[in-house]
């Protein structure tokens, strides 16, 4: 038999589309040929496999040597097929057993010792091969990562002569097992002094789903609050890790350095600086990898210094702030990848920062002011449902025998009942209903109808704004244990819009 198949997985954004490496062995002068748009990377291939192959103390033969990678239209990057081409190479030669290939797919780059290295994008091709119902062999660099996908059999190799051991039935591979989670140190509300009101709008927030912008000058507790809003979600759920596992393992630039596996069920806090690109936070490269805002699925993306942002990199944020998804599309091939984060911003009132503040130490002029807050355009504005003004606290309510606020538990346990409640009735959170859906549960009656539509009158809100308000009350009824929307909870829900009021007040 002069023709071997052997399986394997490609990357193409978050999924890894099944690869059948096909090896023939033929007639004429000695060469190796491999097809089936491989990128320069793949291309090198074949000087790693044969000095793998001689390491191994295995032959490698001295025939014309075709490796068709198909699908032939899908693009092939990376040295994860080098472990598939030379398994092919030696099955083809009758020095490995052709049916030990069948249940098994492959993947992991060599060295020219026979050593395998570690490759990126391993989680979402354990997936993967776990519907397919075949084992994956991967290296044992990747095996805490494809052994987080439970329903697969994962096995992990040092070396390409163990993998050829293994097959020969001579030596079994350990299984892939995955290390014990570790849990970060938690960062916990008792930490934050004061500040009731932006306690309140981050309990909100979390019960939600709901975005945030906070308001205040400088070394006023905003990035502090920012950072405990992970500590106030709920456990993300099994599938809900893997999904956001997947997408870090992709991301890391190489060899899946943005996932740890002993953390892989804690929900992602991202902070970018603000001089990231547009690019950085969506995601791109001629071979598409994502962005923050990806990175942050399932969890929380925080950009602090808001105005400071490079406007386009801001407007960017507008569409996967509504969709959930951002496709990246390039000349060559595009991705998808999920982007359903919680946006939490920060600013100062002003560019001295201490606008409105009880000191009086502001010299910026109202034009001045205008001008810094211009800087954020309306639409984005419109699309985060809570605006906060976070004021700076007086000396004494930093004392250490003060009393400490609430702990990060006590809180989760009301955002948990709440999310239960927005599932039963919807079966998602409030923040992701839509229109009809917006109108069915968050009915108001009369007068609080009449009295929301004198808000948006006097505030100049847009329709999404009045949208927006009434998922918010719809969520402060939730944390009430309320059936209904009542007075109480539009009112709180309306003064949350603490940028419309001002945009308002200037324009009167």
């Amino acid at each position: 038999m002069n023709l071997a198949l052997v399986h394997s997985r490609a990357r193409t954004g978050v999924r890894a589309p099944a690869v059948r490496v096909e090896v023939h062995l033929g007639g004429g002068l000695p060469c190796m040929n491999i097809v089936g748009l491989p990128e320069a990377a793949v291309r090198e291939a074949k000087d790693r496999v044969r000095a793998a192959i001689a390491s191994a103390q295995y032959e490698f033969p001295q025939r014309r040597i075709t490796v068709n990678l198909a699908p032939a239209d899908l693009p092939k990057d990376g040295g994860r097929y080098d472990l598939a081409i030379a398994l092919g190479i030696l099955a083809a030669s009758g020095q490995l057993p052709l049916p030990a290939l069948a249940d098994c797919e492959f993947l992991g780059e060599l060295g020219l010792t026979g050593e395998l290295r570690a490759i990126d994008g391993v989680l979402p091709a354990a997936l993967a091969a776990a519907e397919a119902g075949r084992r994956l062999v991967v290296p044992a660099g990747n095996g805490a990562e494809a052994a987080l996908a439970s329903r697969v059999e994962a096995r992990t190799a040092r070396t390409l002569s163990e993998v050829c051991a293994m097959l020969c039935e001579r030596a079994p591979l350990p299984r892939a097992v995955a290390p014990p989670l570790a849990r970060a140190p938690e960062l916990d509300m008792r930490d934050v002094r004061g500040q009731a009101q932006a306690r309140r709008a981050l309990e909100i927030a979390a019960a939600g789903g709901h975005h945030l912008l906070l308001i205040g000058p400088p070394g006023c507790g905003k990035t502090l609050l920012a950072s405990r809003l992970p500590g106030l979600l709920p456990e993300a759920s099994e599938d809900e890790a893997l999904e956001t596992a997947a997408i870090a393992s992709v991301g890391g630039g190489g060899h899946g350095r943005a996932l740890d596996p002993s953390r892989w069920r804690q929900r992602p806090f991202r902070a970018p600086h603000h001089t990231a690109s547009a690019v950085a936070l969506v995601g791109g490269g001629a071979d598409p990898r994502p962005g923050e805002i990806s990175l942050a699925h399932q969890g929380v993306l925080f950009l602090d210094e808001l105005p400071e942002w490079e406007r386009r990199a801001l407007e960017v944020l507008r569409e996967p702030l509504e969709s959930g998804a951002v496709t990246v599309s390039r000349a060559a091939r595009s991705a998808e990848f999920p982007a359903r984060f919680q946006l939490v911003a920060a600013m100062n009132p002003c560019p001295c920062g201490w606008a409105g503040d009880s000191s009086a130490r502001c010299r910026c002029t109202q034009d001045i002011i205008r001008r810094y807050r211009a800087r954020i355009s309306g639409p984005l504005l419109d699309r985060i449902d809570l605006h906060i003004e976070v004021p700076r606290l007086p000396p004494a309510a930093l004392r250490p025998d003060q009393p400490e606020g609430e702990c990060s538990a006590a809180i989760r346990e009301r955002v948990t009942a709440a999310r239960q409640r927005q599932a039963e009735r919807s079966g998602r959170t409030n923040s992701r209903l839509d229109q009809a859906q917006t109108n069915q549960h968050c009915r108001l009656g009369e007068r609080d109808q009449a009295l929301l539509e004198r808000a948006v009158d006097g505030l100049q809100l847009s329709a999404r704004s009045m949208h927006r308000i009434l998922r918010v009350a719809r969520t402060i009824a939730d944390l009430a244990d309320s059936a209904n929307i009542g007075t109480a909870h539009l009112t709180e829900a309306i003064g949350y819009r603490r940028a419309d009021r001002d945009s308002a007040a200037r324009a009167s």
